[in-house]
């Protein structure tokens, strides 16, 4: 087994998701030792206590290896499925009727099945497409009679239980939030889970309600989650820069959406969501069959290195492996990979610093700090740009302009921590500051020597506020040269 470089030289940011391929001890150990930056717990299966149960194993081995790592709170949505079998699945004809019955109760057969989504027949009129198992199914509406919606089989073939259910060009009413994803916050947030993300948002009011919930479910432990939505909804790209604006982030979440605007609209649509959260300031994920096929082989295919390195190219903040590492055969390979792609398409880059910053203007006295800093480090060649943050801010502003210059957050705030080790070549810091400005800066000076990230003679910049310790404070950019 091959190891990667260390995880300091890699700006993307990587998210594993944990299941049983990857719950136990040594397994997460050693995945975080070769580069996952945030672990996925996925609501969509096992129960509150699993999720519990590995979060803590998380925090736990996190601290035993001094790598801390964000948690990440997928919640499941909406069940948009099909209902279960007789005999766990069917077989589809091309031609042949099939029914979708919201009434009823007995298990399915050839000829129709029972729906967990109740709401379907109101959802539905002749002419409609529906497709059932990530588009494998294709299935066209007939009619729709009382509880049941009649169709014809289009594109046949295997249908097992519990199956979802899209609409081409979408179109389904059911909400975001369920009851149970109302739940699943509460549980997420008992053990301070970094981000939560939620599945099927359609407008930023799905959004607001969903930080609303977190915020109320996590004040008694004095917590804050960060909010990533899921684009998953042909209803949601109208409404991608409200979204983004009620989020701290987006995920491309290239499974249900390529069901519902279809697959050849995808790429484009990655690459204009990418350009929209980083002109936002926000954070995004791009997800879904990026190493597939290292579920069962042990080396993934030309194209699927493709997928990875032009998400990264594209700007992406983070790419996130799913059954790759919750039930594939080979979860720590995939990670190394996966590390090993990014670093490469990397090295590629192009940094248009002087281009970004052309015509652009800037409110903010922090805001504006952070750009100085950049716009400085780049041409003064620093070997590294250190900013002292209280909320991450600063980091994060500079994480969305490329620049071949590793950047440290120094926070005295674990939570803090956590949050930016999603933000892409952001390499997050604990470290106890002073309130007094300059032995702050010295602090610093000495943490990154015995880092050995700067040595003497080294050119870094660093930003931080005055009077310290106040959130959004930054106002100054410092020069050094390490003695």
């Amino acid at each position: 087994m091959t190891t990667q470089k260390s995880p300091l030289q890699r700006a993307t940011k990587i998210v594993a998701t944990l299941g049983p391929a990857s719950s136990q001890a040594h397994v997460i150990e050693e995945m975080i030792r070769q580069g996952v930056n945030v672990v996925r717990l996925n609501f969509s299966h096992g129960t509150a206590q699993d999720h519990i149960d590995r979060a803590r194993l998380v925090r736990e081995i996190s601290d035993r290896v001094g790598i801390e790592v964000a948690i990440m709170a997928d919640l499941q949505g909406p069940k948009i499925r099909v209902g279960k079998f007789e005999n766990g699945k069917v077989q589809l004809i091309p031609g042949e009727p099939f029914v979708l019955d919201a009434s009823m109760t007995t298990l399915g057969n050839n000829s129709g099945v029972g729906l967990d989504y109740k709401e379907l027949p109101k959802d539905v009129r002749a002419g409609d497409t529906l497709l059932l198992n990530d588009g494998l199914i294709v299935l066209e509406v007939l009619k729709v009679v009382a509880e049941q919606v009649h169709t014809r089989v289009v594109l046949g073939g295997e249908l097992s239980n519990n199956k979802g259910i899209n609409k081409k060009g979408g179109g389904l009413t059911a909400p975001a939030l369920t009851a149970k994803d109302m739940e699943d916050i509460k549980t997420a947030m008992s053990f301070q889970a970094d981000y939560v993300a939620v599945s099927f948002p359609k407008t930023a009011t799905d959004m607001e309600l969903a930080r609303q919930l977190a915020n109320v479910a996590a004040a008694q432990y004095k917590h804050k989650p960060a909010l990533i939505a899921k684009i998953e909804r042909a209803e949601a790209i109208p409404h991608l820069e409200e979204i983004l604006r009620a989020s701290d982030g987006i995920m491309v979440a290239r499974g249900d959406l390529a069901v519902e605007v279809g697959n050849a609209a995808v790429p484009a649509l990655q690459k204009h969501m990418i350009r929209r959260a980083r002109a936002h300031d926000k954070v995004v994920i791009t997800a879904t069959q990026m190493m597939e096929s290292m579920i069962t082989n042990p080396v993934p295919t030309r194209a699927e290195v493709s997928d990875v390195a032009n998400a990264v190219l594209d700007g992406t903040d983070a790419v996130m492996l799913s059954a790759e590492t919750a039930s594939g055969k080979f979860p720590i390979e995939t990670v190394i990979e996966m590390a090993q792609i990014c670093q490469a398409a990397e090295s590629a880059e192009l940094v248009e610093l002087d281009q970004d910053f052309s015509g652009k203007t800037f409110e903010r006295i922090d805001q504006t700090i952070a750009m100085g800093a950049l716009f400085t480090a780049h041409h003064l060649e620093a070997k590294a740009l250190v900013a002292l943050t209280e909320s991450g801010s600063t980091a994060l502003w500079m994480s969305r302009h490329r620049i071949h210059i590793p950047i440290y957050a120094l926070t005295s705030k674990l939570s803090t921590q956590r949050k930016m080790a999603i933000y892409r070549n952001v390499t997050p810091l604990l470290m106890d500051t002073s309130t007094d400005r300059d032995t702050a800066l010295e602090q610093a000076a000495n943490h990154l020597k015995n880092m050995h990230v700067v040595q003497k003679g080294d050119t870094y910049c660093i930003t931080c506020g005055e009077p310290m310790g106040s959130p959004g404070g930054t106002n100054m950019l410092k020069i050094c040269q390490m003695e």
